[in-house]
Order: structure tokens, then C-alpha cells, then sequence
């Protein structure tokens, strides 16, 4: 079975990665979406050390509290509203449901869209790397972890919330420039153009 995709408008996508890169170069706020496994934290991580742009991880500063705990709705949307009134910054993380408050404050929107194969190799290659360990990435006592219910999350990700994120990109940020990357290939052209060294 085939990735059912739904796009964004064509107006605010940037097709070429030279003039992503561009972008990136002069961005002070950047968002970085897409499904778990994706490679979009290993992505931010690397232009934010490149561009001196403080890391905001959804998982590990709003969202996870220690042991999979979930931390209070209010609360999570409290430190986003927060937190994007720093000056320069880039975002790891999805939410559809915050996109409401952190679009306004962003200037590029990277979208890791790569096939959901892809995806489930990058958890599971993520998960057997950091097993019985937390990643960066990820709240303290958050010990790496994958399960059925997560990969069905992945597998399930392009049909089921990439349309929120298209509706939530088109109300809250239509004229938000956006670069989908679609393959690992991509992003390590797009890491080349920016001099991120081998």
C-alpha cells in the first residue's frame, strides 16, 4: 500500500534546496515537522548547532514529563507560548494541535516527508541504539522505547495527520515558506549547501 499524500499550496513551497538553504541561512525561527523515525531531530539538531539557534524539543521540553508521564495540556501549551517568543530558535516537533501559536512565530517551516518504511527502520535503528537508554532528544526518564501502538502511529502518520498538518499550515501559516524533505538523500544535499561537514 501506497503513502496517501495530501500537499500543501503550491505558492509557499520551496522546491529548490539551494534557495532552501537561503532561507535557512537567514531564518531566526524555524519549525521542523514530520513522522517519528523521519530523521527531523537529528536534522534540527545539526542546523542548530551550524546557525547558533537555541534546540526546542516538543517531546523533551513540553511534552514528556519522567516515565511517559504526560504533562497537562494547559501547561504544554503554556511553555510553546513561551518559548516562541525567544528570538531565535528552531522546533523539533509535530503537534498539530499547537501549530495555532507557533506558526505566526516562524519563518521556515522544514517538513521531513519521508516514506513511512523509512520511518518504522528509523525508530526501530533509533530504539535499538538507545535501548534502556533516553536520548537527547527526549525528557529525562523517558527510556527509548517501540511498540505496536507506535508503529502503527508511523505507519498510519501520512494518512492521518498529514492532513491536520496541511489544514493547520493553511490557517495558521499561509504564507509560511515550507521545504519538504522527502528522502534521506535530500537532507544531506541540504546539509551539504549549508556547510555542515561530513
Amino acid at each position: 500500500m501506497m503513502d496517501k499524500r495530501v500537499d500543501l499550496s503550491p505558492h509557499q513551497q520551496i522546491t529548490d534546496l539551494e534557495q532552501a538553504a537561503e532561507h535557512i541561512r537567514t531564518a531566526r525561527r524555524i519549525l521542523v515537522m514530520g513522522c517519528s523515525g523521519g530523521g527531523k531531530s537529528t536534522l534540527s539538531l545539526k542546523i542548530a548547532k551550524r546557525f547558533g539557534l537555541s534546540y526546542i524539543s516538543l517531546d523533551r521540553d513540553v511534552f514528556w514529563l519522567p516515565g511517559w508521564v504526560v504533562r497537562d495540556r494547559v501547561e504544554q501549551r503554556n511553555i510553546i507560548a513561551s518559548r516562541i517568543l525567544e528570538e531565535c530558535w528552531i522546533m523539533d516537533g509535530t503537534n498539530p494541535s499547537s501549530l495555532d501559536i507557533r506558526l505566526p512565530r516562524t519563518d521556515l517551516v522544514l517538513w521531513v516527508r519521508t516514506p513511512r518504511l523509512l520511518c518504522i527502520w528509523g525508530a526501530i535503528s533509533r530504539w535499538a541504539k538507545w535501548i534502556g537508554r533516553t536520548r537527547p532528544e527526549m525528557a529525562p526518564g523517558c527510556i527509548e522505547k517501540v511498540d505496536w501502538q507506535f508503529l502503527r502511529f508511523i505507519w498510519t502518520f501520512e494518512e492521518k495527520f498529514a492532513p491536520r498538518l496541511v489544514a493547520g499550515i493553511a490557517e495558521h501559516g499561509p504564507d509560511v515558506p515550507i521545504l519538504q524533505l522527502k528522502s534521506r538523500h535530500q537532507m544531506r544535499e541540504l546539509l551539504d549547501l549549508l556547510g555542515w561537514p561530513d
